[in-house]
Parts: C-alpha cells; sequence; structure tokens
C-alpha cells in the first residue's frame, strides 16, 4: 500500500485508569496496526454520543486488551474474584461494539476485547477461568509478554484458521476471566488444551473475530501472528459497509 490516503484507518480503544485519570494503551497494538498497513488511531473511552462520531471516522474497530467486564453486563453479581473494573471504559466499547456489529464495520477483540465483543453480541463471560473448567491450565503466565505458554487448537475451516494456516498454536496468555455463552450468530474459532474458549468469530460478519491471548505482545519475535493485523486491515479495505450511523 503507497501513501496514507490508501491506508485504512484503524481504531483501537484504550483503557482508563480512574485515580490517575489517564488513558493508557501499548504501544505494541500501535505498531502492529502501522505495520499491518493500517493507520492506527486512538479511541479514548467517550460517551455513547460522542462513539458515534468514532465509528464514522474509522475502518475498523480493534477492541484492546485491559481490565475485567463489570459482571452487570452478563447478567451477573460481582464475585470476589473479579478485579478492577472501568465503568467509563466497558459502556463506550460495548456500544461501539454493538454498533460495529450492526453496521458490520470490521472488528478485532483481543483479550478483554474478545469478551467485551461477545458480551455486545449476547453472550456471557467467566468471571474467572476456573468456573470454566475443571483443571484450567495457567492463563495468567509468568513469563515474558511475547513469550508462548500454552496450546491452542484452531477450529478447522474457521476464519482463523485461514489466516493463521495452522490447525494447532502456541500463544501468551493473560486474563482470568474467559467467554463463557458464546453469544448468537458466533462460533469458537478454537480452544486451549484444558478447554477455555481461545477464540470466536461470526460467519455472518466479514471480519468479526476475537482472540482471548495477545498477538500485538507476539508479532516482533513471531511473524505470524502479524497475520491477525494485516487480516483486519484487508477486511476494512473491502468492506462496503456504511459507517454514516
Amino acid at each position: 500500500m503507497e501513501g496514507s490516503a490508501m491506508r485504512p484507518v484503524i481504531g483501537i480503544t484504550s483503557a482508563f485508569h480512574e485515580e490517575e485519570e489517564q488513558f493508557c494503551l501499548s504501544r505494541c497494538y500501535v505498531d502492529a496496526v502501522d505495520r499491518a498497513g493500517g493507520i492506527p488511531v486512538i479511541l479514548p473511552p467517550l460517551p455513547p454520543e460522542s462513539a458515534i462520531v468514532s465509528l464514522q471516522n474509522i475502518n475498523a474497530l480493534l477492541l484492546s486488551g485491559g481490565g475485567d467486564l463489570d459482571p452487570v453486563f452478563f447478567g451477573e453479581e460481582a464475585l470476589p474474584c473479579t478485579k478492577t473494573i472501568s465503568p467509563r471504559r466497558d459502556a463506550y466499547e460495548l456500544y461501539l461494539a454493538r454498533v460495529a456489529l450492526e453496521r458490520h464495520i470490521p472488528i478485532l477483540g483481543i483479550c478483554r476485547g474478545m469478551q467485551v465483543l461477545n458480551v455486545a453480541a449476547g453472550g456471557t463471560v467467566f468471571q474467572d477461568v476456573s468456573f470454566a473448567v475443571r483443571q484450567p491450565l495457567q492463563h495468567t503466565q509468568n513469563a515474558p509478554r511475547w513469550y508462548a505458554t500454552h496450546l491452542i487448537d484452531i477450529t478447522p475451516d474457521s476464519q482463523l484458521a485461514a489466516i493463521f494456516g495452522v490447525r494447532r498454536l502456541r500463544v501468551n496468555t493473560f486474563h482470568h476471566q474467559a467467554v463463557g455463552r458464546v453469544a448468537p450468530g458466533f462460533t469458537i474459532a478454537a480452544r486451549s488444551l484444558d478447554g477455555v474458549i481461545e477464540a470466536v468469530e461470526s460467519p455472518a460478519h466479514a471480519f468479526a473475530v476475537g482472540v482471548q491471548f495477545h498477538p500485538e505482545g507476539m508479532w516482533e519475535k513471531a511473524p505470524l501472528f502479524l497475520k491477525l493485523f494485516s487480516a483486519l486491515t484487508a477486511a476494512s479495505i473491502t468492506c462496503d459497509c456504511t459507517k454514516k450511523i
């Protein structure tokens, strides 16, 4: 792709730290989108009326990782295992995801972002992986962010399988919540060997994919993971969705 005019704009959501009153996003997301041919634009959590403007000015949406999603959004009371939540971020990202899905704007959810995507589409989240499977693997690794610590099995014939070109992949992992009931219209695209859902996708959309691992932390040492960002960029170029909301 030559020239910035031809590069699609990829909106990347950011965290909001209440106490410090700071927005925060790892540079790895920005660099991955840039390397994949997109123009990264950081989206701070804003009121819903401003979220509309955000979607009008991007070609694709990347829901980044971060803290826990408030269980109230999937019909539960918070349990002691629930960690820091951000009401402002939750409201903004769930609204963005719902409208993006309605408008068929390409969307990629990473870790927390996958859980937001699933809940926005009508699914649920386990408040801890111990509720998902009886004997979970270590899903919050004590290893460098770029280092892969467990395997996932990718569903044959899934979009994720087409993107990576493999059936089994070793990934990094930094989460304790996990996708519970998969949203209507979505399918499971990968699981870890203990059964935890590691990826979901919507066959009804050109690109609506969520992954539980962190490819933005791996692609510089393992270029295979850049393919996910390249796929999002490609989908944003070919998408014929109407973003005038």
